[in-house]
């Protein structure tokens, strides 16, 4: 199975973090990219606008965010990005960056990484 782990982008990068990948749409507030040390913006892989407001991190509506964000991830540019984090993946850990969620157990990342983990080939 590929190594797929979630970090904060604000936390420290360190040397077993592997590929650091930032998968949400913007890019967080008062970090530079020296600082995050990201390796690959994967903004494709991020859920919309529309989609990220609609679920504003409401524990009641986890259930329906992700099957929301899994129908986006079927896009032709979210596909070609799944494909690069599965390559690299394949060639050893990747770390999930998110920066926008303060919650370590529902947010993009954390829904990205199952269906990264549960497609895979």
């Amino acid at each position: 199975m590929p190594a797929f782990a979630l970090k904060r982008v604000y936390e420290p990068p360190k040397p077993g973090d592997g590929a650091r990948v930032l998968v949400d749409r913007l890019w967080p507030r008062g970090l530079t990219k020296e600082k995050a040390a990201v390796d690959l913006w994967a903004k494709d892989v991020a859920p919309s606008r529309e989609l990220r407001r609609w679920f504003g991190h409401a524990p009641e509506r986890w259930g329906e965010f992700q099957a929301r964000y899994r129908e986006e991830l079927e896009s032709p540019e979210a596909q070609e990005q799944i494909a690069t984090l599965r390559a690299l993946a394949r060639k050893g850990r990747v770390t999930l960056l998110y920066a926008a969620a303060h919650d370590e157990e529902m947010n993009n990342a954390v829904a990205l990484r199952s269906v990264l983990r549960h497609k895979a080939s």
